[in-house]
C-alpha cells in the first residue's frame, strides 16, 4: 500500500528535510485531500504537537473527517487517542510516549489499547544513526528499533518505520534496515524516510511493507497517477 503524508506546522501542509529545515510548503488541506482522493489511507501528522509547540487540531479534524487516515503527533495520552478516534481517525500513531527511560512504556500503552483498542494503533519507531529517537526526532535513546519490535508488538496493530538519517534527502532509502525490522515482526510495517523511486517502493512491495510517501510526491519526483495504478494493482 502506498500511502501520501500530510504533515502540519503553523497551520500549513509542509515537508521537512531530517525533521528540522522546511523545504517547502504544500497546498491547503483541502487541495491536498483533493490530489490524495485515489488513495485508500492518508497519513497525517501534526509536527507542532510532536515537538510539544502548539497544535494543528482543527486542521486534523477537518482531515479525519474527510478521509481515511492514520494520524499523529502530540498522542502522549489515552485520552488524545480516543479524540482522535472520535473525530474520525481510522488510526492512531503513537510515537514518544510509547518509551520510557527503561524502554516501552507499557503502562501508558495499555491505556491507549483499552481507549481505541490495539489493532487501531501504530507505534512509530524512528531512527536516525542506529537509535530510536523521539519528541519529534529532536531526542535520542538508547534502544534500536530491532530490539524493540517485539517488545511493543501486544500493543498495537502495526509499526510506522521512519529511517530519519534518509528522510527528505532524495537520495532513495535504507531498505537494508528495513528488511531486518521485517525479520523481527509479522506486524504491519510502513516505510518512510528517503523513498525516492518506483525501485524503493517495489523493494519494499517484495518485504511486504507499506510505503508512505512526503517528499517525493511533493516535488513531483514521483507521479500521483503513477502511483495511485500501482497502488491499485497491489
Amino acid at each position: 500500500m502506498i500511502i501520501p503524508c500530510i504533515d502540519l506546522m503553523d497551520g500549513k501542509v509542509v515537508q521537512l528535510v531530517q525533521g528540522k529545515e522546511k523545504a517547502l510548503e504544500g497546498g491547503t488541506p483541502a487541495e491536498m485531500l483533493e490530489r490524495f482522493a485515489a488513495f485508500g489511507e492518508i497519513q497525517v501528522i501534526d509536527l507542532d504537537a510532536a515537538i510539544g509547540k502548539g497544535a494543528n487540531d482543527e486542521l486534523v479534524e477537518f482531515l479525519a473527517a474527510r478521509a481515511r487516515c492514520r494520524v499523529g503527533g502530540g498522542v502522549r495520552t489515552a485520552e488524545r487517542a480516543r479524540k482522535l478516534v472520535e473525530q474520525g481517525a481510522h488510526r492512531v500513531i503513537v510515537g514518544t510516549a510509547a518509551f520510557a527511560y527503561h524502554g516501552v512504556n507499557g503502562l501508558l500503552l495499555q491505556e491507549i489499547v483499552e481507549a481505541v483498542g490495539a489493532e487501531r494503533i501504530l507505534i512509530a519507531l524512528d531512527s536516525k544513526d542506529g537509535r530510536v529517537v523521539v519528541k519529534g526526532w529532536r531526542e535520542s535513546t538508547r534502544f534500536t528499533a530491532e530490539e524493540m519490535l517485539p517488545q511493543l508488538e501486544r500493543y498495537c496493530g502495526g509499526f510506522l518505520c521512519t529511517c530519519v538519517d534518509k528522510e527528505g534527502m532524495m537520495q532513495g532509502t535504507d531498505l537494508e534496515w528495513f528488511a531486518r525490522l521485517r525479520g523481527k515482526t509479522g506486524h504491519e510495517i510502513t516505510a518512510a524516510g528517503g523513498i525516492t523511486t518506483l525501485a524503493d517502493i517495489a523493494a519494499l512491495q517484495k518485504l511486504e511493507i507499506h510505503a508512505a510517501l512526503g517528499m517525493a510526491i511533493y516535488t513531483e519526483r514521483l507521479d500521483l497517477g503513477e502511483l495511485a495504478r500501482l497502488n491499485q494493482g497491489a
